[in-house]
C-alpha cells in the first residue's frame, strides 16, 4: 500500500542516531526558513546508543570529543555509558528542536534523483505503508553496519548447547547472568567492555580470544577538566579539554603509525603495570599486528585488567574445537566449562542502510561510485553521508560534514544552482574506502563506495586536515560540478561556479 501525497520538504536526514541529530542542526542552520524531516526506523532517538544495551555499553571515545561542537559536553566524565550517551543525543535533538522533525517507524528503502526537476523522492516504510517524501538534499546518516544482525560464524556443536547463545546486539532485556559462569567469545571492544560489566555479579568469566588486541587503560573521569573548571568556568574548560583530547588522540594514532616497534613497547609496558608479574602478556595482550593497524581498545580506569587480576575473569587464547553442552571445548584440550556463551564476534557492515539509490531511474551502486571528500558520491547529484573516523571520534566527522553541507547550500543558493554532481576523473585508480585491517571491515568493505588514490577522492582520517578540507577550502573544484535544473534554466548542463 503506497500513501497517495508525497511531502515536500528541502532536506530528508536519514536516522536519527549521533550523526542524525547533527545533521539535522546543521541543515537547520543552512534553511533556516525551510524544512526537514528525519527518517528514523526504529522508535527511539539514538541509533547505535539505542541499539547495543549489553552491560557496560559505552563508547571508546571521551565525551569530550564525540560530543557536538555546537553542544560541548558539560561534565568531566570523561568515558560514559551507553545510555548516558543516548540520553546526550535526546537532550540535543529536544533543545535543538529536532525531536519534532523526527518520524519514527519509518524505514527508507528508495531514492530516486531527478535531474530535470532537481529533486529526489524518497520512499520509506511506515508499517506495510509506503510513504513519500520530496527533498532538494538527500542526506544520509544510516551509520556503516547492519541493524539488523552482527555477524555470527556458525560454531561447531553450537546447538549442543545447553544454555543460551547470545550476541550482543540482541541481548535479551531478561538474561541473568549473576552467579553464573560466562564465556565471551571474543576480543574487540564489545568483549573488552563486557568481561568486566559481567564480572561484577558473574561467578566467572572467561574472554576466549583466537587472537589478542592493543588496549589501553583511559580514565573514566578527566580531573584536569575538572581544575580548569573551577579556574575558568565549564563552558570554556570544555573547550580546552576537546582540543586536548583531540590532540592526544592524533599523537598517538600517529606516533603508533610512524613508530610502531617503540609503540609496542609503550603498549606493553602499561599493560604490564597492571597485571601480575607472572601474566603472560606476550600470548594474551601482543598482537601479530601494528598498533592501529586495527582501532585500538580502551579498558575506563583500566577495568578490563583489574579483573583479570583479582581473579573474577581470566582470558583464554585458543582455538574453538566445539561447543559442548556445558561449555567450549579447545583444540589444546582444555575445556572452558559455560552456563552462557556470548559471542561478542563482531558487526555486519551494510552500506547506507540498503537503500536502493537511483539516478533519473537507472540503479546506483555503491560499490561502483568513488567518495568525493569522503560525503558526496561520484555522480550522484544532491546527496550527503556520514561516516566518522575510525581512528578519533565519530562526531569530529560528523560536524564537517554538517558545516561543509551548510556552505554548500549557502553557495548555491547565491548563484542560483539547485544541484551539484561530484564527477570523476577518467585516470582516477581506485583503492578501499577504509583504511583498517579490522576483521568487520574487511568482509563487506567491497560492498561500499571506493576512496580514490589522490584528493579529494579520499575519506581522509586526519580531523586536522579535514578541518581546513571541509571547514575552510574553497568550494572550487575541478571534479564539483554547479548546475541548473531544467525545469530552472530551460537547459541541463554545468554552470561555472
Amino acid at each position: 500500500m503506497t500513501s497517495t501525497q508525497p511531502e515536500c520538504v528541502d532536506v530528508v536526514v536519514v536516522g536519527a542516531g549521533l550523526s542524525g541529530v547533527g545533521a539535522a542542526h546543521h541543515v537547520r542552520e543552512a534553511f533556516p526558513d525551510g524544512s526537514c524531516v528525519v527518517l528514523e526506523a526504529r522508535e527511539r532517538i539514538g541509533g547505535t546508543w539505542d541499539l547495543f544495551r549489553y552491560p557496560g555499553v559505552r563508547c571508546d571515545s571521551d565525551m569530550q570529543s564525540l560530543s557536538y561542537r555546537f553542544r560541548p559536553w558539560s561534565s568531566s566524565d570523561s568515558i560514559v555509558s551507553g545510555a548516558d550517551i543516548r540520553e546526550y543525543i535526546e537532550q540535543t535533538a529536544a533543545d535543538d528542536g529536532t525531536d519534532a522533525r523526527i518520524r519514527f517507524g519509518h524505514k527508507v528503502i528508495r531514492a530516486d534523483f531527478c535531474t530535470e526537476t532537481a529533486t529526489w523522492t524518497v520512499v520509506a516504510l511506515r508499517g506495510h505503508t509506503a510513504v513519500e517524501f520530496t527533498c532538494r538534499f538527500l542526506y544520509l546518516c544510516t551509520g556503516y553496519y547492519d541493524y539488523e544482525r552482527g555477524h555470527t560464524p556458525e560454531l561447531p556443536g553450537q546447538s549442543e548447547f545447553t544454555g543460551p547463545v547470545v550476541h550482543p546486539q540482541q541481548w535479551p532485556a531478561d538474561l541473568d547472568h549473576a552467579g553464573k559462569r560466562v564465556v565471551v567469545i571474543g576480543s574487540g571492544a564489545t568483549a573488552i567492555t563486557l568481561v568486566p560489566a559481567l564480572a561484577e555479579t558473574a561467578a566467572h568469566v572467561v574472554m576466549l580470544q583466537r587472537s589478542p588486541t592493543y588496549v589501553m587503560a583511559f580514565p573514566r573521569r578527566d580531573t584536569l577538566d575538572e581544575r580548569l573548571g573551577r579556574v575558568i568556568g565549564p563552558r570554556r574548560a570544555a573547550g580546552l579539554t576537546r582540543w586536548k583530547n583531540i590532540a592526544i588522540d592524533t599523537a598517538l594514532y600517529h606516533s603508533c603509525k610512524r613508530w610502531p616497534t617503540y609503540m609496542r613497547s609503550v603498549i606493553r609496558k602499561e599493560n604490564a603495570a597492571q597485571l601480575p608479574s607472572d601474566f603472560d602478556l606476550d600470548r594474551h595482550f601482543t598482537p601479530r599486528y601494528d598498533p592501529w593497524d586495527q582501532r585500538m581498545c580502551l579498558a575506563p580506569d583500566g577495568d578490563i585488567f583489574a579483573v583479570l587480576s583479582d581473579g573474577r575473569a581470566s582470558i583464554v587464547t585458543d582455538v574453538i574445537d566445539e561447543i559442548t553442552s556445558d561449555g567450549v571445548a579447545l583444540a589444546s584440550g582444555e575445556h572452558l566449562d559455560a552456563d552462557i556463551l556470548v559471542t561478542a564476534t563482531g558487526l555486519q557492515m551494510l552500506a547506507f542502510g540498503a537503500i536502493d539509490i537511483a539516478v533519473d531511474g537507472a540503479a546506483v551502486a555503491p560499490s561502483e561510485t568513488l567518495t568525493y571528500k569522503g560525503m558526496m558520491l561520484s555522480g550522484v547529484p544532491n546527496l550527503v553521508f556520514t561516516i566518522g573516523y575510525t581512528n578519533a571520534s565519530w562526531t569530529l566527522k560528523a560536524d564537517l560534514v554538517g558545516e561543509h553541507f551548510r556552505r554548500m547550500v549557502a553557495h548555491m543558493d547565491a548563484r542560483g544552482f539547485d544541484h551539484f554532481v561530484p564527477v570523476r576523473p577518467d585516470d582516477m585508480a581506485e583503492e578501499p574506502l577504509l583504511d583498517c585491517e579490522a576483521n568487520y571491515i574487511l568482509r563487506s568493505i567491497d560492498t561500499f563506495p571506493r576512496a580514490g588514490t589522490r584528493s579529494p577522492w579520499q575519506l581522509g582520517m586526519s580531523y586536522f586536515h579535514d578541518i581546513v578540507a571541509l571547514r575552510y577550502a574553497r568550494l572550487g573544484d575541478p571534479a564539483m560540478r554547479f548546475a541548473r535544473s531544467a525545469r530552472a534554466s530551460g537547459r541541463i548542463g554545468s554552470v561555472p561556479s
